[in-house]
């Protein structure tokens, strides 16, 4: 905090261009954190324990941001970063970091995060999960544009819109890697400015819209005894050896009468629900993931899942019961909208199980949530090896 009377910290940098700084840790995002006379200071790429040159591009009230010019003593734990990629594209966060530090750093910024922006006392982490860092993503959404009379595939370069051509992306799976390398080539145009891409479990690769001979259509993946239906369009998680630890932690071992399954997607959850709740209703707005999810529902024999295609936010003002027994959430990046936040605190289900990839979003939600329930159990599971994300499992439960 700056004295009382002190100039902002915008003011006190304005007129600095290059500074020498240490990185004391990692924010949650994956940035590293150096201090300039107690001013916090964001820098990209950067390890704990870099001692740095770097120049100011960002002067805000409250902090800094900067680039690294120079190394001038690496933090223990930086590495050469194994992409070519890496320095430009915006795909990953922390390939320059071991990937055996990668997971702490970003947990413990992760859980700093939650803390500070909640103000809710947090157990400590009863697992922490973590998969291959490599060779484990399912799903990509790449960019393209006009090169000549063919085409260049690639990512969005680090804080901008322009395209970084890969000819390696070693995060994805082999066959998936292998698709969009080879897409270039293949596009004709007119093709899309963006393309998604996802794998199944046979090897298959589906594209939305379907592009460079990679048609589009249906994929399947078998996870924790269900075969789940779903395309490159849909929501699916995407650590290939992940997602059957993660259902098994969301779901649990709680049995009962009946769970209700808000932004459900595909089925992912509510298949598994279905094996210890008599009825499971899905709430899903996306049309597309209906259709699987209800797919879904059909190929594994699971009658007692109802899915509901309609937006979670209009659906729970009518239909979200007083004291249900138990509702899972796994909502957009951006959090719970605030109707729903406000609807869970005032009929409070017996347990609620939130799903999150972002840290601060979750926190909002959890320092209104926490009027009506309390944390009983968090997991951090590593479903983005070489980026600044690490999803949280909070299970809650109503306060007495």
């Amino acid at each position: 905090m700056r004295p009382a009377g002190g100039p902002a910290a915008g003011a006190r940098l304005a007129e600095l261009d290059e500074l020498e700084l240490t990185i004391e840790r990692l924010v949650a995002g994956g940035e590293g954190m150096a201090r300039f006379e107690g001013i916090p200071i964001f820098v990209p790429l950067a390890a704990p324990g870099d001692r740095l040159r770097v120049r100011l591009v960002e002067r805000r009230p409250g902090y800094g941001r900067a680039e690294i010019l120079e190394i001038l003593d690496p933090g223990p734990g930086r590495r050469e970063p194994p992409c070519p990629h890496f320095a430009a594209c915006g795909g990953c966060d922390l390939q320059h970091i071991e990937d055996a530090l990668q997971l702490r750093y970003k947990g413990i910024a992760a859980l700093e995060t939650l803390h500070r922006l909640s103000g809710v006392e947090l157990p400590p982490p009863a697992e922490v999960l973590a998969g291959s860092a490599w060779g484990y993503r399912l799903r990509t959404q790449v960019h393209t544009r006009a090169a000549g009379a063919g085409a260049e595939v690639g990512y969005h370069a680090r804080g901008s819109r322009r395209l970084v051509p890969v000819e390696r992306c070693p995060v994805l799976v082999p066959e998936l890697e292998r698709a969009v390398t080879t897409l270039a080539g293949r596009l004709e145009a007119p093709f899309a400015p963006r393309i998604d891409l996802a794998a199944g479990d046979d090897g298959t690769i589906a594209a939305s819209p379907a592009s460079g001979g990679i048609a589009g259509g249906e994929l399947r993946r078998r996870v924790a005894g269900d075969e789940l239906a779903f395309d490159a369009r849909c929501f699916f998680q995407g650590h290939a050896g992940l997602i059957e630890a993660l259902v098994a932690r969301v779901v649990g071992p709680w049995e009962g009468d009946a769970a209700i399954d808000l932004y459900g997607g595909v089925g992912l959850f509510a298949l598994s629900l279905a094996r210890r709740y008599r009825a499971v209703t899905l709430v899903e707005g996306d049309r597309g993931a209906v259709r699987y999810a209800r797919k879904n529902a059909r190929l594994a024999h699971a009658g007692g899942v109802e899915v509901v295609g309609q937006a979670v936010e209009s659906w729970v003002g009518r239909h979200l019961p007083d004291g249900a027994e138990r509702v899972v959430v796994d909502p957009p990046r951006d959090g719970l909208a605030m109707v729903v936040r406000r609807l869970l605190v005032s009929r409070a289900p017996a347990r609620l199980t939130y799903v999150s990839c972002h840290p601060a979003a979750l926190a909002r939600d959890l320092r209104e949530l926490a009027e009506a329930f309390a944390v009983e159990s968090l997991v951090l599971v590593d479903l983005f090896p070489q980026t600044g994300h690490v999803e949280i499992v909070l299970q809650m439960v109503r306060r007495a």
